[in-house]
């Protein structure tokens, strides 16, 4: 019998705690072939902070470090510093990266820290409960916007990709999706370059990624795929926003 695929070595055999159709997993097992493939497991040590991703240092086989809500990219700017010769990445959410943590990521990548950022936007906060967060699109309901968010009282989503790339130290920002095969594969390569950009000692890295919250959206998964496809692209359109490479996805 051919094997043909196989958990990352830089996944544990743990089981997630994710919502069903939730597209964390998927998010997880692009990052850790990544880090696989690139064959820095032992090397590497990711940062999450609070949110729904809060447990990942059970579903990482690797170094995890626990950062207060918003404060990932102050936490890896610290590890980064003192254990230059590691691979730093932070996984987090948009409430907590867009919202609370919004200064450390954007000082971070002005300073052109040398570590990676996987930054997961699904237009709203999942572990607490669904509430507005920075990137909910105008219209989205939430628990705090139950009529749908209003650009007069509320502002407009913030397009963090965008944002970022505009900063000198930021050297490869990209946006890609996990709503298909297609563009799953594609955000793979995405990661992998953000990956490289640090191994090669460019700058800061970031890739957001598009994802799904069918608890708190009230959509079933494929509901909620559809729902991405039709309402999220249009706003948070994808591809490569910066590089210094010039890569493409």
């Amino acid at each position: 019998m051919i094997t043909v695929f196989e958990r990352p070595r830089s996944l544990t055999p743990a089981r997630t705690h994710y919502c069903p159709g939730c597209t964390h997993g998927i998010i997880h097992r692009l990052v850790a072939e990544v880090i696989d493939e690139l064959g820095v497991r032992e090397e590497t040590i990711g940062v999450c902070p609070v949110g729904c991703t809060v447990l990942a240092y059970n579903y990482f086989n690797l170094d995890m470090q626990e950062a207060a809500h918003g404060r990932a990219p102050a936490v890896a700017t610290g590890i980064k510093r003192v254990l230059p010769e590691k691979v730093v990445f932070t996984y987090q959410g948009d409430g907590d990266l867009a919202s609370i943590g919004m200064a450390e990521i954007v000082h971070a990548a002005a300073r052109g820290e040398r570590f990676t950022t996987i930054f997961v936007n699904n237009a709203i906060y999942g572990m607490t409960g669904g509430q507005m967060a920075p990137t909910t699109l105008i219209g989205q309901e939430t628990m705090t916007s139950p009529t749908g968010r209003d650009a007069n009282t509320q502002g407009h989503p913030i397009r963090v990709a965008e944002l970022l790339a505009t900063l000198a130290g930021a050297a490869y920002v990209a946006r890609v999706s996990v709503h298909n095969p297609q563009e799953v594969a594609k955000a793979k390569k995405a990661i992998r370059t953000a990956f490289e950009t640090q191994l090669s000692g460019q700058g800061f890295s970031l890739v957001e990624i598009l994802s799904t919250c069918p608890t708190n959206w009230g959509y079933t998964p494929l509901e909620s795929l559809q729902w991405l496809q039709e309402h999220m692209l249009p706003y948070y359109p994808l591809g490569v926003k910066k590089s210094l490479a010039e890569v493409r996805v």
